[in-house]
This record gives structure tokens, sequence and C-alpha cells, in this order.
């Protein structure tokens, strides 16, 4: 069986993923357009990172014609081969006249999710995973969330053409997508109702193995934000502040603008992680901490609880902490809950073990994928 997984390795989840399958023994590769700030190492990247439209857009119809020789094509960040409207009105075309502009546009609007049609058609198996904001709408969030990074980020970040671009591509999908996923449970609220959720696939178990924090007199407090606003940086910063001013003692690392391998270095020496704060699920750098036996604080927004497994809510050894809560539940584990950490990592690193162990997930992603094939229903154009 052929797998591709493309456009995307947003998170790095289908990475580890695509290297799971071939383990298993199925002939998967990762393709992406462009490498991410973070340098995950995909299989292959098309296109460097200042391409012009004409690079980009032939890029898609070679990587289209290739996808013709798989089996299944497996989507992730909900983006597909061809552009998106989104793309189209974005900071890259704008840097174009105005006529080249108009152009690209038209052509978007004519060719925007061909190619998931015509795979379809032809009989490919296609699957397409969600991992956040493709698929996140700022006017849902707003109106149904008490705590939601929706009210902290900047205005442009989601704007009432987006949600409405966001919600033509979930309807689109789910026309044609054999199986939809999603790697945040708050994402099966806006997604069709048969879709599910997957736990990240980011880390190899193997290659993050368990290390004791860097500093045994103080401990050592870290946070690394890939965005301030959606991680609710402003709110740890705060606390941060606060627990030094009384004159509690600690360390405090913030991790930005490195690659994956340069932030990796810090990690090692953390006690405790402070992950996100406004998303209602921990991300995929909590995985990692995890994985590496150290406690993780974020917050769980209770009811998005119910997409997840059972055993998986009740195995979960993250520490719940709100904007107003993060500076007594990190105050309470700097101090007199201190010694609960190593307990805490310990249970941390065997729940990834169980949940997110990329070859575990890709067991379950070549039954699936060979559901499909053998179902064998071909779309329509």
């Amino acid at each position: 069986m052929k797998v591709l997984h493309c456009p995307d390795l947003v998170g790095g989840h289908s990475v580890q993923l695509s290297r799971a399958e071939r383990r298993l023994g199925l002939e998967s590769r990762l393709v992406v357009f462009y490498q991410s700030s973070f340098n995950y190492p995909a299989d292959e990247v098309l296109l460097p990172a200042a391409s012009g439209i004409l690079q980009r857009e032939l890029a898609r119809w070679k990587l289209l014609w290739r996808a013709l020789k798989y089996d299944v094509i497996h989507y992730n960040f909900g983006q597909s081969i061809m552009p998106s409207r989104l793309a189209a009105y974005g900071r890259m075309a704008q840097a174009y006249p105005l006529w080249v502009q108009y152009l690209y546009r038209g052509y978007v609007a004519c060719f925007e999710l061909f190619d998931v049609r015509l795979l379809k058609w032809l009989g490919k198996a296609i699957i397409v995973t969600f991992q956040g904001d493709d698929a996140r709408q700022g006017d849902y969030c707003r109106s149904h969330f008490d705590i939601t990074f929706a009210n902290e980020v900047e205005p442009e970040y989601y704007t009432p053409v987006s949600d409405q671009v966001k919600r033509d591509r979930i309807a689109f999908f789910d026309i044609y997508a054999d199986k939809i996923y999603a790697l945040n449970p708050d994402l099966l609220r806006v997604l069709p109702e048969r879709a599910e959720f997957l736990p990240y696939s980011s880390v190899d178990v193997q290659d993050w193995l368990p290390v004791s924090g860097g500093h045994r007199g103080r401990p050592v407090l870290l946070h690394a934000p890939s965005h301030r606003g959606v991680k609710g940086t402003q709110y740890i910063l705060d606390a941060v502040e606060r627990l030094r001013d009384e004159g509690v003692q600690f360390d405090f690392i913030l991790v930005e603008g490195m690659t994956n391998s340069e932030a990796r270095s810090c990690y090692g020496k953390a006690d405790l992680l402070i992950d996100q704060l406004l998303a209602g699920w921990y991300g995929g750098l909590a995985v990692e901490l995890m994985a590496l036996g150290k406690p993780v604080v974020a917050y769980l927004r209770e009811e998005d609880l119910e997409f997840i497994p059972d055993e998986m809510r009740r195995d979960l050894p993250v520490i719940q902490a709100t904007p107003d809560s993060v500076y007594d539940v990190v105050k309470y584990f700097l101090t007199e809950g201190r010694e609960e950490l190593v307990s805490l990592g310990q249970k941390s690193r065997c729940f990834v073990e169980k949940w997110h162990d990329p070859l575990k997930i890709a067991l379950r992603m070549r039954l699936e994928y060979e559901g499909v094939l053998e179902a064998g229903h071909p779309g329509e154009l």
C-alpha cells in the first residue's frame, strides 16, 4: 500500500506517522511544499521559502501528478495540494501587482480542492487530518467558550472571511473524504459528526527518553510559546513576576525563536512545563515534555473531554490551570507540592507511551486505510 502524506508538516505529526507507517511495511512518504520554522524532517520539501507564484503552482501540479501513483492520500492541516482562497488573498499574493492578484484569484477559484475531487474519482482513499486553526473558527470560539484565545489574538488572526472559508472547506471534505480526523477535541464541535479524535503522533517515544531536571537546587519552570496570544503567555509572565516578587525560588526559561533541535536542548533542564492556557487542550510541545518525563500544566476544557476515549480521559496526567488559577497552581508545585513533580513526570511518560506512540497510531491508520480501500467507493468529479 502506497500512502502520500501532504502538503504540510504542522506540529511534526505527519513526520512521525509516516515513519511509523513505513515500519509497518507501508510505502509511506511525506512531501511538503515548504519547510516549517521548526525544521521538522520531511521526506521531501519541494520549494524554498522565497519561491514565486509560478514556481509554487508548477510544484502543485507536479505533486498532483505524482499522487496518481499512490493508493492513499492523507492530507494534513486541512490542506489539499491545490491553493486555497485564503492564500489567494494572503500576504504572499499581495506582494504582486494587482493584475497578477486578480488572475491568481481566478485561477484559485477554478482549481481550489480540484485534486481532492480528481483523486477521489480515481478511487484513491482520501484522508484528512485537521490540527487546529485549519478548522477552528473565531466566531464559534467567542460565542461558545468562556476561555479561548480568540479573545486574545490580533484582529486579523480570525476574520469573518477566514471563518467562512474554513466552514466551506470542512463541508467539502465531508463530501469527498473517506475519513476525517481531529488532533484537538474542540475541533470536533465544528467538524462533521463522523469525524474522529486522533492523538498527536509527533514524538518518537524511543528517541525522546526521560531525563531529570537540570537544577536540583532550584526548580526550573519552562514555557515555549509559538504564538504568545494563543498560548496565553502574558498570564504566565504575570504569574512568574508575581512569584519572583514574593521571593519564591525558581528559574524560568522562556523558549522562543528556536528550531526544534535548539529548543530541545532546553527541555531537559525543566522540572515543570506551562504549555497553553487558552486552547482547551495540550499541544505537541506538551507531548515532547511528557515523553521526557516532565509534568505539564495546561488548560483542559472539561466539556471537550467527551470527545476523547474514556480511558484516555482517566489517564490524563496534565495539571489543570486557567489564566485565573495559573499563579496558585504553579506556586504550589514550586513549593509545597514540589515532591509530587517526580511521580507526575513518571505518569506523563507512561501516558505518552500509551496514547501518543506513533507506531500504535500507525497501526490504527493502516486498518483504516485498508477498510477504505476494500470498500472501494470512488466519488464524482
